[in-house]
């Protein structure tokens, strides 16, 4: 790739923790359950999305990492930017599938919710963050067995190289019942401290 392109901030949300560029931003009880947690820290970053509660937990999980990095960016819906999204995982909607599956197999109260159904795709969270910021640009998500920054980077290299992207929101959004783990970063073509190389997304992750 010919342009030089740099991560201008990255966010990581694990462990009862959300941070920004490696600041500790808030910080959950210990022995807290996803649930609670991520409730707690959508109040506490002043989220303020009303259709958050109504999302699986791995729409959360995306949806509070990219807003923590897109308000810190001062993206504005109203300027309308052309920030790709390319998100990976390999669970990729598990957490949301078993919900479904569990419903169906309720012999005594069988009833599957098309709330929960909605969200049996791992790229629905794309589309919640999509919706809020309004993001009218392409967006992926890609299923690996482990965290990919060779593709993640060759992938949002080459969307910007050829002009489909002024900026790439990308990086690993995981969750299993219990175990889950958010690290995203904006990529950008403005000069920064961080350069867009697969060493530097790794050394973060």
């Amino acid at each position: 790739m010919n342009s030089k392109t740099f991560i201008k901030s990255y966010c990581h949300i694990k462990n009862n923790a959300v941070s920004l560029n490696g600041t500790l931003l808030y910080h959950g009880e210990k022995e807290e359950f996803f649930s609670d947690f991520i409730k707690s820290a959508y109040k506490n970053l002043d989220t303020n999305y009303a259709k958050f509660f109504k999302m699986d937990n791995l729409s959360k999980l995306a949806f509070l990492g990219a807003d923590v990095l897109l308000k810190h960016e001062n993206v504005q819906p109203e300027k309308q930017e052309n920030i790709a999204l390319v998100f990976s995982n390999n669970a990729s909607s598990l957490d949301t599938d078993r919900k479904y599956q569990e419903s169906i197999e309720d012999k005594e109260s069988f009833y599957p919710s098309p709330a929960v159904f909605v969200y049996t795709l791992p790229n629905i969270c794309m589309g919640e963050i999509s919706i809020k910021h309004k993001l009218y640009s392409e967006n992926s998500f890609f299923i690996f067995e482990d965290f990919n920054p060779e593709y993640l980077h060759a992938y949002s290299s080459g969307l910007m190289e050829e002009n489909k992207a002024e900026k790439v929101l990308c990086g690993w959004v995981n969750i299993d019942k219990e175990d889950y783990t958010a690290f995203l970063y904006l990529v950008t073509k403005e000069e920064g401290s961080i350069s867009h190389t697969i060493k530097e997304i790794n050394s973060r992750f």
